[in-house]
């Protein structure tokens, strides 16, 4: 509840809005367009998040999109800015995840890591979190930022991020230990291809994919605690050569459920349009939409009747 001044030398008594209680409504659909999420993105970036560094000059697929839309360009205050580019974590959607699904005071783990956003928010926050990647100029640029931000004088006390190199096939001999929160975004297929290296799995064709995929999540869930939460973020992508969806959601569901997690919340965050408003046009000749919205997909591992006994209310 909030108390509100009438003026009158009164005070009101009123509810507190979803979004004021929760830090957004707790509703299946997240919509990232919104003012006041833009609003908090804004303010998380101003702390010199960049998470598209050490990404964008290795994405295969970036490349070949600047040779393919070299009139998506446009000038703006003397820069040259692009329409299109690598995707960002949205570090709204981190904080939230944070504050509903993670255990108080829980060590988080991130089987994909990629940029820098979800370790600096939950250092930010003041949370344990431990990141694999594959790439070594990506952890590198990941703790470059990390070093810039812990810096300023808000940032001194907090813990700092943990981000390891190295293959997630082999995440238990990497960093070992138990946590009580999986949250990660894994590369979408061939949609970004990071680079050409084989134990890169963004790199490897559908089946292989699979494979490797369901293998890093059997072995990350592993090492959940009982009586915790795991939350992916994934989107669908097509089959560059019959233009059919993967289908990607449903096997993540099912890569969890092999894992011993069940589907426990189905959400969809839907993002700004962005530079899909370029390149919908294009795509609609086949009648394609422009896909803007990804899956928000959070697992259990235990018995659902224990979250109330586990997990204080969120404030």
């Amino acid at each position: 509840m909030i108390k509100s001044d009438t003026g009158f030398g009164l005070v009101d008594v009123l509810p507190l809005s979803l979004k004021d209680r929760f830090g957004a409504p707790p509703f299946s659909v997240l919509d990232a367009r919104q003012g006041y999420w833009q609003a908090r993105k804004k303010k998380w970036l101003s702390l010199g998040i960049e998470s598209e560094v050490g990404r964008k000059e290795r994405l295969i697929n970036y490349h070949e999109n600047v040779a393919k839309y070299k009139g998506g360009y446009h000038e703006k205050d003397g820069t040259l800015k692009k329409t299109f580019g690598v995707s960002v974590f949205d570090p709204v959607l981190c904080e939230l995840v944070y504050h509903w699904f993670n255990y108080p005071d829980g060590r988080i783990i991130d089987p994909f890591a990629g940029g820098s956003v979800r370790g600096i928010v939950a250092s930010i926050l003041g949370m344990n979190y431990t990141g694999v990647e594959l790439r070594k100029e990506q952890v590198e640029a990941n703790y470059s930022q990390w070093n810039r931000i812990s810096d300023k004088k808000f940032a001194v006390e907090m813990p700092s991020p943990n981000w390891v190199c190295g293959d997630s096939i082999f995440i238990k001999d990497l960093i070992g230990g138990e946590y009580d929160l999986i949250f990660s975004c894994p590369p979408y297929g061939d949609l970004e291809i990071y680079s050409h290296d084989p134990r890169d799995i963004s790199s490897l064709n559908f089946e292989d994919f699979l494979d490797s995929y369901f293998k890093i999540i059997k072995t990350t869930c592993s090492m959940l605690k009982n009586n915790r939460f795991a939350c992916f973020v994934v989107s669908d992508f097509r089959n560059k050569d019959t233009g059919f969806y993967r289908k990607f959601p449903y096997y993540t569901v099912g890569a969890f459920e092999e894992a011993g997690l069940q589907l426990y919340n189905e959400g969809i965050l839907v993002t700004v349009v962005g530079s899909v408003a370029v390149m919908v046009s294009r795509y609609f000749k086949n009648r394609k939409f422009g896909r803007t919205h990804q899956v928000f997909l959070v697992f259990y591992k235990g018995d659902p009747k224990d979250i109330q006994e586990n997990f204080p209310e969120v404030k």
